[in-house]
């Protein structure tokens, strides 16, 4: 191990789940490190996407890889559960150099994949990525999320596609729905309702675009660089011109400039957590009003504080249900499916999870968390057992 590696890298515990594999990897040529964590195997091949940060850890991807497995298990997958991360700025990268650190993380990860692993996006990775790791894996089963005409690069055969790429929508497409969802069980009608999108990537952009379809008002939204809030509701057209010709929605002017960690404690109806992991916690937990939270980003913030807002009575939907759309379209993908079946399987599916557990978590009066990790552990030992017979 390696002297300036953080203890928390390796406070990885195992129990009757998991992880089946622990692998971390550095490459001082390129001077990155690497780590996959496949959490269990029960349901089939490991599925979960790459994340590309300075400060992801393997504790980190262990975390995301748990949350895999009962993500997958929940959304009826054949998929087990995993997670790869990549220690390394993008922002500071070439394409070339960013294509170089994905494909010798790949070519490392290639006794994994795709036999126990299958790759798919996660932050700062998308579909241009996913086709690198493929194509230096050595087949397209390697990842999922892959540019719509990779069969047609690959092949040559014209018109060919088999790619469903993040870049579509589908995981910000579940996410709305399932606040919709959830803002009927609160009694809200979503026509008008107040919304903050905390993270405006691939995940935020799309919950904002399909939730102003249903007609809510989004207040607030934020990004790296700082945040932007109209009590009247922000222009979804305007404020993605602003972001892609100015870099930032902190830049948009049609609306006041906000601190970005400010946008947690609005007083709103629904907040969306749509960025990295733990930006709720103990800092600003007692300060956020939202009725109802939708977990667009993984483990947005730990178990302990979704009970403390339970308890308050947020309505929380957790991240195991709410943001399966975009591992639904790695399914698609992998079954050959097209877009708009692509679309309406991730409609169904999480309509299906939410209508099911919050229905379940009213009637006995727990948190929906509760409800559906029950589900998913059921699925999994059910799954487990049979495979011994």
């Amino acid at each position: 191990m390696r002297e300036d590696l953080d203890p928390k890298d390796w406070e990885i515990k195992t129990d009757n789940l998991g992880p089946e594999y622990v692998l971390q990897v550095y490459a001082p040529k390129l001077n990155f490190r690497g780590f996959l964590v496949i959490d269990n195997l029960n349901l089939g091949v490991g599925k979960g996407g790459i994340r590309m940060t300075p400060s992801v850890t393997a504790y980190e991807v262990f975390r995301l890889a748990r949350a895999m497995t009962f993500k997958n298990a929940l959304a009826g997958l054949p998929f087990g559960g995993a997670k790869a991360g990549i220690a390394a700025d993008p922002q500071k990268m070439s394409s070339e150099e960013k294509k170089a650190v994905i494909q010798s993380f790949s070519r490392m990860l290639k006794p994994f994949v795709p036999r126990y692993y299958i790759a798919g996006p996660d932050v700062n990775t998308g579909e241009r990525d996913m086709q690198w790791f493929s194509e230096a894996n050595g087949s397209w089963k390697a990842a999922t999320g892959k540019p719509a005409n990779y069969c047609m690069l690959v092949t040559g055969h014209k018109g060919e596609k088999c790619g469903l790429p993040h870049e579509f929508g589908s995981t910000g497409c579940g996410v709305a729905e399932a606040a919709g969802l959830a803002a009927e069980f609160h009694g809200i009608d979503i026509k008008n309702a107040t919304v903050v999108i905390a993270g405006f990537g691939n995940v935020g952009t799309f919950a904002f675009k399909y939730l102003s379809e249903m007609g809510a008002k989004v207040v607030a939204v934020s990004d790296a660089r700082g945040a932007v809030y109209d009590k009247n509701g922000l222009d979804y057209d305007e404020l993605i011109k602003a972001k892609e010709e100015k870099g930032s929605v902190a830049e948009f002017k049609g609306g006041a400039r906000m601190d970005r960690d400010s946008i947690y404690e609005l007083d709103v109806q629904i907040l969306i957590p749509a960025a990295t992991t733990d930006v709720i916690n103990e800092k600003n937990v007692d300060r956020v009003k939202a009725r109802i939270i939708v977990e667009g980003a993984n483990i947005p913030m730990r178990e302990e504080y979704e009970k403390l807002l339970s308890k308050r009575g947020a309505l929380i939907v957790p991240d195991i249900i709410a943001n399966a759309g975009g591992v639904i379209s790695s399914y698609a993908e992998y079954r050959g499916y097209n877009p708009k079946r692509m679309f309406d399987t991730v409609r169904e599916r999480i309509r299906k999870n939410v209508r099911a557990i919050l229905t379940i978590s009213k009637r006995r009066g727990i948190p929906a968390r509760e409800v559906a990790m029950e589900i998913a552990l059921e699925r999994l030992h059910k799954s487990k057992n049979r495979s011994r017979k």
